[in-house]
């Protein structure tokens, strides 16, 4: 292979990784135009649009996704064997994109922000939306470098470390008529209920837990992120079934009843994910190692605290 096509194999990498030729040119330090001409090179060397234009994104060709296909692994293991000895946290310039809720966010992003002011000042941390379904495509497309959060998917593809688990409560405004007592089965279904749904579907943990007993309930309204849920609660006669994590913050719970669910619903564990490609990077073996322990060392700190009360499996 001439040295002209392996330099615009790397640059179409990058390209595919990043779906974006403004993101492709700063990952390799390059000018959009220069980029650009790159493709305009690639098109008339393998005789192939390779990318349409989509919105503000571009998308491959059957073809662009075909050549990726086999050359996306020997690249990234190229790349991977030549700067594996070469991240310094001290003097890197890296981004990391992490998938996470906002509970996540919520509990550990000030305190890995305040390491990375420390330990590394030009390291970048962003956080993206998590979803249930579209983050794990987003980890094998390379979009995200990590994620956080239930694992539903699981092949050859990805790796995960368990970090902890939880169940669920029940919660609703103090003055609900339904607060202050135990809840039967029968009231529960006949409720409203709040759900938050990252993916927009109206359907839940404990909704797979009902369907198994052939009942359902009614999903009166989903939000897309937990923060919202406690100021809809306290404004409505809306119930939520809430993970246990939540419970835990008093900030949360204020002006809330919180009980028990009238089942028992199995508990959700949490993980943290990484696509294989990341094995031996370096980078993302330094900021996984990080976020695992902040994690649970914040875990812990709920559990041992117990703010509100409430008893959590800890790991």
């Amino acid at each position: 292979m001439k040295t002209q096509e392996l330099q615009l194999l790397y640059i179409f990498d990058a390209i595919m990784t990043e779906r974006s030729v403004t993101r492709a040119a700063e990952r390799l330090a390059m000018t959009q135009p220069a980029v650009s001409n790159a493709i305009s090179r690639m098109r008339q060397i393998w005789s192939d649009p390779l990318f349409v234009r989509k919105g503000r994104n571009i998308e491959p060709t059957s073809y662009a996704l075909s050549l990726w296909d086999q050359v996306g692994g020997p690249m990234y293991a190229l790349t991977n064997a030549v700067s594996a000895t070469q991240f310094d946290p001290a003097n890197s310039k890296r981004k990391f994109r992490i998938a996470a809720t906002d509970v996540i966010v919520e509990m550990v992003w000030r305190q890995l922000i305040e390491l990375l002011e420390r330990e590394a000042p030009g390291v970048d941390l962003h956080a993206v939306p998590y979803t249930p379904d579209g983050t794990y495509d987003d980890l094998r497309e390379a979009h995200v470098d990590l994620a956080v959060g239930v694992l539903n998917q699981h092949d050859h593809s990805l790796r995960s470390t368990w970090l902890f688990e939880g169940g669920y409560v029940l919660a609703m405004r103090e003055g609900h008529p339904l607060a202050g007592k135990p809840i039967t089965m029968e009231e529960f279904l006949e409720a409203r209920h709040l759900l938050v749904s990252m993916s927009g579907d109206a359907h839940g943990f404990v909704d797979s837990y009902l369907n198994q007993k052939g009942q359902s309930r009614r999903i009166a309204a989903t939000v897309n992120h937990f923060s919202i849920m406690p100021h809809v609660l306290r404004e409505t006669n809306l119930i939520a079934a809430v993970p246990e994590l939540i419970s835990q913050d008093c900030g949360f719970v204020n002006g809330l009843w919180m009980g028990e669910l009238p089942f028992e619903v199995d508990p959700t564990s949490m993980y943290l994910v990484w696509h294989t490609r990341h094995d031996r990077d370096p980078g993302i073996i330094w900021i996984r190692d990080h976020l695992e322990r902040l994690l649970r060392d914040r875990w812990h700190e709920i559990m041992t605290t117990l703010p509100c009360g409430r008893h959590l499996k800890a790991v």
